[in-house]
């Protein structure tokens, strides 16, 4: 077998759009599984500066499974960008010091932890995932969505704020290919498979 090195920046050869993308990541607060794949119109290297707030103080992590497809332009908003909402101002008194330097103590700025994406998830041009968010397994985000709430596994969502659109999947279906967790193979078992993944028929998965 003649398989794609997971290990290859550039996997396309004499094309340096596209990348696997954990073999470009610095940050060790983001996570990226095997295959998956960032293409940008200029330069890979504008990944992590489309994290936005991605603070080390904070601790949060952006965690990406294994081949998924994120087109250029996706921006991911992590939780150092909240501010209070429950207080009478919003503003972030505190962080210009001098006589506002204690304006938070005994408080905390709000955080809905890490951002997880899950496997096999293709995220197109300039969506937008927000703090916190968990996107299942499979599932597609439309161009120039605005993701604020978790996406079920093979689900499709698309618009501003995101809503599912469709099911790629029967119920059946989607728990079926839950339970088989192909991206989990071993590599030689995909490559002996890819003419079925690319397929419609889950019983020919061999």
């Amino acid at each position: 077998m003649t398989i794609p090195d997971k290990n290859t920046l550039f996997p396309l050869e004499n094309y340096d759009r596209l990348c696997f993308l954990k073999n470009i990541i610095k940050n060790p607060n983001i996570v990226v599984g095997d295959y998956t794949y960032y293409d940008d119109f200029e330069d890979v290297a504008n990944f992590e500066k489309n994290v936005k707030y991605h603070f080390d103080f904070v601790g949060d992590q952006l965690i990406i499974g294994k081949f998924c497809m994120i087109a250029s332009g996706v921006t991911f908003i992590m939780n150092g960008a909240n501010h209070l909402s429950k207080s009478i101002s919003t503003y972030p008194f505190a962080i210009f010091g001098k006589d506002w330097q204690h304006a938070m103590d005994g408080k905390t700025y709000p955080t809905k932890g890490n951002t997880v994406i899950g496997n096999d998830v293709w995220i197109g041009f300039n969506a937008t995932i927000m703090p916190g968010i968990n996107i299942g397994d499979g599932a597609i985000i439309a161009s120039n969505a605005t993701v604020t709430k978790d996406v079920p596994p093979y689900a499709v969502v698309g618009g501003n704020p995101a809503k599912v659109i469709r099911k790629r999947f029967s119920d059946e279906g989607i728990t079926k290919l839950l339970e088989l967790k192909w991206w989990n193979w071993p590599i030689e078992k995909i490559t002996a498979n890819v003419h079925h993944l690319t397929g419609e028929h889950l019983d020919r998965l061999k």
